[in-house]
């Protein structure tokens, strides 16, 4: 149910030129706060995006995790996980990075090999 709601969701993937631009069509890319100097440190995701493509890839990468059905999310989540990050910044982040794969896999119309 996930993969057929994330397809759905994204449509065709010829509309977007690069993985960038599909992150910030899902809203998980990192809204930048800044004014003059003043950088923030902690940023935060737009959530500008489409909901139901948020939402279902937090499920997928959640199941993904629990489960280790996919080593290199699992190895990133482990990765990320040992740098201190927090559970749910390390969620999203590998929802990011499955995202760049989804992207790779509609452009190509090629299978995933692990």
């Amino acid at each position: 149910k996930l993969a057929a709601a994330i397809v759905s969701e994204i449509g065709d993937a010829k509309q977007f030129e690069d993985p960038k631009q599909l992150v910030a069509f899902a809203g998980l890319d990192p809204g930048v706060f800044s004014s003059g100097q003043f950088v923030a440190t902690s940023n935060r995701i737009t959530k500008r995006g489409s909901k139901r493509l948020r939402r279902a890839l937090y499920l997928a990468v959640q199941c993904g995790i629990r489960r280790s059905t996919n080593q290199k999310l699992r190895a990133y989540y482990d990765k990320k996980r040992e740098e201190g990050k927090p559970y749910k910044v390390t969620v999203i982040a590998c929802a990011n990075k499955l995202l760049h794969h989804i992207y790779a896999i509609l452009k190509k119309s090629q299978p995933y090999h692990v």
